[in-house]
């Protein structure tokens, strides 16, 4: 029997709160980037990759616009499912709810408010088992998921930390296997009340199942007003 292909996730929840007031009636990943809502940005990067079956988490906040603008994907050339994220619980908690969607394979996941220029397929190709994830150097990586190297050697991820111990953050690009569902269930919340995905992403450094590299190209997020202006800028000087 052949073993279930590589899905995508797509996770456009959160209250975009660091974007108001142009959130207050708008969801964040609706916002534009380049004259159009930024989520299609890692949606098509996602389509682009191969991957047709993508799940979107979205908040309850907003979510009839997020819908109203995807609707089944049947535009873009993919097959979407939708879950909808009833509170702020951070991004494994999100990525919690695609354990049914997943169906026992893997799973390639972004994060709605990125935007980046490299495609993904490079980045994906051949991943199976363990988890995968991106690092691109930013100026700002206390903001972020920071790696602490030994050398060339990765042995940590901080979250958000005050002193970055390296001028890389990890975006929100991942690929993990099936088994991060039985990872996220043994998380507890941080002291920010959410289950992070940085703790996933330890634990698989810890057991020696991460794989890392730096991404191509540029990337940003678009979650503050600063990057969501880099992130258009960046965008536009590009088409």
């Amino acid at each position: 029997m052949a073993s279930p292909p590589l899905r995508g996730v797509l996770l456009a929840g959160g209250t975009g709160s660091r974007l108001r007031p142009l959130t207050d009636h708008t969801n964040k990943h609706l916002l534009p980037v380049g004259g159009e809502p930024m989520i299609l940005r890692p949606l098509r990067a996602l389509r682009d990759a191969g991957l047709r079956e993508i799940l979107v988490v979205t908040g309850v906040e907003h979510m009839g616009q997020v819908v109203a603008e995807l609707g089944s994907g049947a535009d873009l050339g993919v097959d979407l499912t939708w879950k909808v994220q009833d509170r702020a619980g951070g991004i494994a908690q999100a990525l919690g709810l695609a354990e049914s969607f997943a169906a026992g394979g893997p799973v390639a996941v972004v994060l709605g408010d990125n935007v980046f220029s490299a495609p993904l397929g490079p980045c994906l190709a051949g991943f199976r088992d363990g988890a995968r994830i991106l690092l691109s150097e930013v100026p700002d990586p206390s903001r972020f998921g920071c790696p602490v190297f030994e050398g060339e050697r990765l042995v940590r991820i901080e979250e958000k930390p005050e002193h970055p111990a390296s001028p890389y953050a990890v975006t929100g690009i991942y690929a993990y296997d099936a088994g991060v569902f039985d990872v996220i269930r043994q998380l507890r919340p941080s002291g920010r009340g959410e289950l992070e995905i940085t703790d996933v992403n330890n634990h698989y450094l810890q057991q020696g199942a991460l794989e890392w590299s730096v991404l191509p190209g540029w990337w940003t997020d678009a979650g503050t007003p600063a990057s969501l202006a880099r992130a258009d800028r960046l965008v536009r000087e590009a088409l």
